[in-house]
């Protein structure tokens, strides 16, 4: 099969663009960084790579002619969330004239109108989608257990975990590899998925929860605290109003359906993800620089 991966260079992306690969199938490999390292990996793994850009519809347009399935993902991180809309747009648009079927990478819960910025962006992709009529699998993922790698790794090193949210407040979370592997399903199975919009999710656990298991998967001991919410306006707008969703109300990916309809993905616990990371290498002190002097 012949897919076309948007945001191949990513993490999401990227995941799938390898187990796509490793499964047999000829993927085109969509970048606007073609002399990037993770683009040099697809391409040593057999990735064809496919130089364009997002804000660029002719350039998805000549990348997708001849696939018969596009993956696509946005992120309103680079731009923001309105041209995260644009792209995704531009996105379907591409895929609507070059090929028959649309792989969507979501948000769960974006179709409940929550007011997240970066919920919201993708929903209107996703309204867009519907309007043109085109094919479309829309999978759409909770919060990743991997956001702890990206934001937790210095409260781990001192032995602490925190978050906006109360010590017993339950937050439905996913690996990303479990996100590759239900994309990967939905790619390869498109009379399954067709029409479908999937909340995804693996575990379902509070913060006080996940340093319990830190503690015990790391070796040392790690104690939840609550972060005031005013240090996370000092970050993040959208992920102020992201932490006040959670609180209010929260993700509803059923699990338990989800596991059982869908056995062909490994659907890790957190424990189980957390159990697969490198914490020696992860949690070791950075080396000082070296002073030369005369």
């Amino acid at each position: 099969m012949k897919v076309l991966v948007i945001g191949a260079t990513g993490k999401q992306g990227g995941q799938v663009a390898r187990l796509l690969l490793s499964k047999g199938h000829e993927v085109r490999a969509f970048t606007r960084k073609p002399d990037s390292p993770e683009a040099h990996q697809l391409a040593a793994l057999g990735a064809l790579i496919a130089t364009g850009d997002l804000e660029d519809p002719s350039s998805v347009e000549r990348a997708a002619r001849g696939v018969e399935v596009l993956f696509a993902m946005a992120t309103p991180y680079e731009a923001g969330a309105e041209a995260e809309t644009r792209q995704g747009i531009n996105i379907a648009d591409a895929a609507k004239s070059s090929t028959g079927y649309l792989v969507y990478n979501s948000v769960a819960n974006a179709d409940k109108k929550t007011g997240i910025p970066h919920f919201d962006s993708k929903w209107k992709v996703e309204e867009h989608i519907r309007k043109i009529g085109m094919d479309c699998a829309v999978i759409a993922p909770v919060y990743f257990m991997e956001n702890l790698l990206a934001r937790g790794i210095e409260g781990l090193k001192k032995g602490v975990y925190s978050s906006p949210l109360a010590a017993d407040r339950k937050l439905q979370q996913i690996a990303v590899a479990d996100v590759a592997a239900m994309s990967a399903l939905a790619i390869e199975n498109k009379s399954r998925f067709v029409g479908k919009r999937i909340d995804i999710a693996g575990d379902d656990l509070s913060g006080a929860e996940e340093a319990e298991i830190l503690s015990r998967v790391i070796g040392r001991g790690v104690k939840y605290t609550r972060l005031p919410m005013e240090e996370m306006r000092k970050i993040s707008y959208d992920w102020v109003k992201m932490y006040e969703w959670f609180t209010r109300v929260g993700y509803s990916a059923d699990i338990k359906a989800l596991h059982r309809d869908y056995p062909e993905v490994e659907w890790h616990t957190f424990e189980a993800w957390a159990s697969q990371q490198d914490w020696n290498a992860l949690l070791a002190p950075k080396a000082e620089p070296v002073a030369h002097g005369i």
